[in-house]
Protein backbone atom coordinates (compact mmCIF):
# COMPACT_ATOMS: atom_id res chain seq x y z
CA UNK A 1 0.00 0.00 0.00
CA UNK A 2 1.08 3.29 -0.95
CA UNK A 3 2.58 5.65 1.80
CA UNK A 4 1.16 9.41 1.67
CA UNK A 5 4.02 11.68 2.11
CA UNK A 6 3.11 14.96 1.80
CA UNK A 7 1.55 17.44 -1.64
CA UNK A 8 2.83 19.05 -4.89
CA UNK A 9 2.17 22.85 -3.74
CA UNK A 10 3.54 23.83 -6.80
CA UNK A 11 4.25 23.32 -10.69
CA UNK A 12 6.93 24.89 -13.51
CA UNK A 13 7.72 24.94 -16.81
CA UNK A 14 9.85 26.78 -18.82
CA UNK A 15 9.94 26.37 -22.54
CA UNK A 16 12.92 28.29 -22.91
CA UNK A 17 16.52 27.83 -21.50
CA UNK A 18 17.45 30.77 -19.02
CA UNK A 19 13.77 31.89 -18.64
CA UNK A 20 12.19 32.20 -15.44
CA UNK A 21 9.98 29.10 -15.03
CA UNK A 22 6.13 29.77 -15.30
CA UNK A 23 3.60 28.64 -12.89
CA UNK A 24 0.98 25.91 -14.35
CA UNK A 25 -2.05 24.06 -12.42
CA UNK A 26 -1.74 21.11 -14.31
CA UNK A 27 0.60 19.22 -16.72
CA UNK A 28 0.94 15.95 -18.23
CA UNK A 29 4.17 13.94 -17.58
CA UNK A 30 5.78 11.58 -20.47
CA UNK A 31 8.33 8.65 -20.46
CA UNK A 32 10.86 9.01 -21.95
CA UNK A 33 10.31 13.37 -21.92
CA UNK A 34 9.84 14.92 -19.20
CA UNK A 35 6.96 17.96 -18.53
CA UNK A 36 4.91 18.22 -21.67
CA UNK A 37 5.72 22.55 -22.35
CA UNK A 38 9.26 22.38 -20.42
CA UNK A 39 12.54 22.70 -21.91
CA UNK A 40 14.08 19.25 -21.19
CA UNK A 41 10.95 17.33 -22.63
CA UNK A 42 12.09 18.59 -26.02
CA UNK A 43 15.94 18.66 -25.35
CA UNK A 44 16.30 22.12 -25.29
CA UNK A 45 17.76 22.56 -21.37
CA UNK A 46 21.07 23.53 -20.34
CA UNK A 47 22.03 20.03 -19.40
CA UNK A 48 20.02 17.94 -21.62
CA UNK A 49 23.18 16.90 -23.70
CA UNK A 50 24.65 15.56 -20.50
CA UNK A 51 24.57 11.50 -19.81
CA UNK A 52 22.60 10.12 -16.95
CA UNK A 53 19.29 9.64 -15.68
CA UNK A 54 17.06 11.96 -13.61
CA UNK A 55 16.92 14.63 -16.35
CA UNK A 56 12.92 14.58 -16.62
CA UNK A 57 11.75 16.34 -13.22
CA UNK A 58 13.10 18.07 -10.52
CA UNK A 59 11.00 18.49 -7.15
CA UNK A 60 12.71 20.60 -4.32
CA UNK A 61 10.91 20.81 -0.87
CA UNK A 62 8.90 24.33 0.25
CA UNK A 63 10.57 23.90 3.78
CA UNK A 64 14.39 24.32 2.28
CA UNK A 65 13.20 27.04 0.30
CA UNK A 66 11.45 28.47 3.29
CA UNK A 67 14.73 28.19 5.72
CA UNK A 68 16.93 30.14 2.94
CA UNK A 69 18.46 33.24 4.84
CA UNK A 70 17.48 36.41 3.20
CA UNK A 71 20.30 36.79 1.45
CA UNK A 72 20.11 33.83 -0.67
CA UNK A 73 16.21 33.57 -0.01
CA UNK A 74 14.18 32.18 -3.38
CA UNK A 75 11.24 32.15 -5.12
CA UNK A 76 9.53 28.60 -6.09
CA UNK A 77 10.02 30.08 -9.87
CA UNK A 78 13.28 30.92 -9.28
CA UNK A 79 14.64 28.04 -7.67
CA UNK A 80 14.56 26.22 -11.06
CA UNK A 81 12.80 22.90 -10.23
CA UNK A 82 9.91 21.52 -11.87
CA UNK A 83 7.77 20.54 -8.74
CA UNK A 84 7.75 22.37 -4.80
CA UNK A 85 6.36 19.69 -2.10
CA UNK A 86 5.15 20.14 1.30
CA UNK A 87 5.69 17.44 3.61
CA UNK A 88 7.82 14.62 2.03
CA UNK A 89 11.74 14.06 2.28
CA UNK A 90 13.02 14.33 -1.09
CA UNK A 91 16.40 12.90 -0.24
CA UNK A 92 15.05 9.68 0.83
CA UNK A 93 13.23 9.28 -2.77
CA UNK A 94 16.49 8.62 -4.32
CA UNK A 95 15.93 4.51 -5.53
CA UNK A 96 12.44 4.80 -4.68
CA UNK A 97 9.25 4.81 -6.85
CA UNK A 98 6.41 7.43 -5.98
CA UNK A 99 3.11 9.13 -7.32
CA UNK A 100 2.11 12.07 -7.99
CA UNK A 101 -1.61 12.29 -9.64
CA UNK A 102 -1.43 10.00 -12.40
CA UNK A 103 2.23 9.95 -12.69
CA UNK A 104 4.61 7.22 -11.76
CA UNK A 105 8.08 8.39 -11.17
CA UNK A 106 11.32 7.08 -9.68
CA UNK A 107 13.79 9.51 -8.03
CA UNK A 108 16.84 8.73 -9.25
CA UNK A 109 19.98 11.39 -7.48
CA UNK A 110 19.90 14.75 -5.78
CA UNK A 111 19.39 17.65 -7.38
CA UNK A 112 22.73 19.20 -5.97
CA UNK A 113 22.79 22.94 -6.93
CA UNK A 114 25.27 24.59 -9.66
CA UNK A 115 27.03 27.28 -10.39
CA UNK A 116 24.83 28.00 -13.17
CA UNK A 117 21.86 28.22 -10.66
CA UNK A 118 23.60 30.80 -8.86
CA UNK A 119 25.02 33.04 -11.75
CA UNK A 120 20.64 32.84 -12.55
CA UNK A 121 19.75 34.37 -9.34
CA UNK A 122 22.27 35.42 -6.16
CA UNK A 123 25.77 34.62 -4.63
CA UNK A 124 25.86 31.89 -2.16
CA UNK A 125 22.98 30.38 -2.98
CA UNK A 126 24.64 27.44 -3.99
CA UNK A 127 26.27 27.03 -0.48
CA UNK A 128 22.91 27.01 1.06
CA UNK A 129 21.11 24.25 -1.39
CA UNK A 130 24.20 21.54 -0.91
CA UNK A 131 22.90 18.29 0.07
CA UNK A 132 19.42 19.78 -0.16
CA UNK A 133 18.65 20.76 -3.50
CA UNK A 134 15.87 18.59 -4.01
CA UNK A 135 15.48 15.22 -6.07
CA UNK A 136 16.02 14.29 -10.16
CA UNK A 137 13.26 11.71 -11.28
CA UNK A 138 12.13 9.96 -14.29
CA UNK A 139 8.92 9.20 -15.57
CA UNK A 140 7.69 5.59 -16.04
CA UNK A 141 4.40 6.13 -16.36
CA UNK A 142 2.97 8.68 -18.05
CA UNK A 143 -0.17 10.98 -16.90
CA UNK A 144 -1.11 14.21 -15.51
CA UNK A 145 -0.23 15.57 -12.63
CA UNK A 146 -1.81 18.83 -10.89
CA UNK A 147 -0.84 21.46 -7.86
CA UNK A 148 -2.58 19.97 -4.90
CA UNK A 149 -1.79 16.59 -5.71
CA UNK A 150 -0.48 13.82 -2.94
CA UNK A 151 3.12 12.15 -3.31
CA UNK A 152 2.71 8.81 -2.53
CA UNK A 153 5.82 6.65 -1.74
CA UNK A 154 5.03 3.37 -3.31
CA UNK A 155 6.17 0.28 -1.79
CA UNK A 156 9.46 -1.03 -2.61
CA UNK A 157 9.34 -4.43 -4.42
CA UNK A 158 9.00 -8.04 -2.26
CA UNK A 159 12.19 -9.72 -1.94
Amino acid sequence: MPTVSGRVIGIYIAPVRGELPRAVAAVAALVGAGLAGDRYAVGAGTWSGWPGAGRAVTLIAAEVLDSLPASCRLGAAEARRNLVTRGVDLNALVGREFRVGGVRLRGQRLCEPCRHLEALTRPGVAAQLIGRGGLRADVLESGWMRCGDVLEILPLPAA
